[in-house]
């Protein structure tokens, strides 16, 4: 599959073929869905918490008499028909974590690198160069490349500098190819990965599939 290649000044070198898993249809469609739900599950907090009618402070003395009044009857403030009472069936802390085989994160992160190469939303640069460490530099070559739209960076490791650099572009995101995930290649309009890094995104999904 044919990917876009540019230098430092953000000028097209060639069309480059790279070894990327090829999928037919469906294949690997569903893997994609239950690893971004499980991602997305798995940074739920969890700590919405109520109180129930047994947490509730006060409640020791009947509210009024039991007859009388015309009112229902009633026999503690803290019963969740009364104001500032407790809440039936609340949310309490729980933990909303799934977990995704091995194979299928790889099989996930696959496809996804295959759709967003066969929509052409991938570019290649030979390398992030220090140079580029200027947000006013960076904000030139992003434009060439991805005029709009939000653009994630991929390298092996993005220096300080760099990173710095970057951080003050709005559109701009910066992730480690050791890290990316499908949830990942879901999220942006654009990516822009350096040869060392989609090489090693490459070797990260080189596994068969059935």
């Amino acid at each position: 599959m044919k990917l876009k290649v540019y230098n430092q000044e953000g000028v097209l070198l060639e069309d480059r073929d790279y070894n990327i898993p090829v999928f037919e249809e469906d294949c690997g469609i569903a893997a994609v869905k239950f690893a971004i739900d499980a991602l997305q599950a798995n940074m739920r907090q969890g700590n919405a918490s109520v109180k129930t009618r047994g947490d509730v402070r006060g409640g020791g003395k009947k509210p009024f008499r039991q007859k009388g009044t015309g009112n229902a009857r009633q026999g503690s403030r803290r019963s969740p028909l009364m104001p500032g009472g407790g809440i039936v069936f609340g949310p309490h802390p729980r933990s909303y974590h799934k977990k995704v085989n091995k194979k299928v994160k790889k099989l996930a992160l696959a496809r996804s690198l295959y759709d967003c190469a066969d929509e052409l939303l991938i570019s290649i640069i030979d390398h992030f160069s220090e140079d580029l460490s200027k947000t006013k530099k960076f904000a030139t070559l992003i434009g060439k490349i991805f005029p709009t739209g939000t653009v994630l960076m991929v390298d092996a490791h993005f220096s300080e500098p760099l990173a710095y650099a970057l951080r003050n572009i709005e559109r701009i995101f910066i992730g480690d190819a050791a890290s990316i995930n499908a949830l990942d290649l879901k999220s942006y309009d654009h990516f822009l990965m350096s040869e060392v890094g989609f090489s090693q995104l490459l070797e990260r999904v080189k596994v068969k599939y059935a």
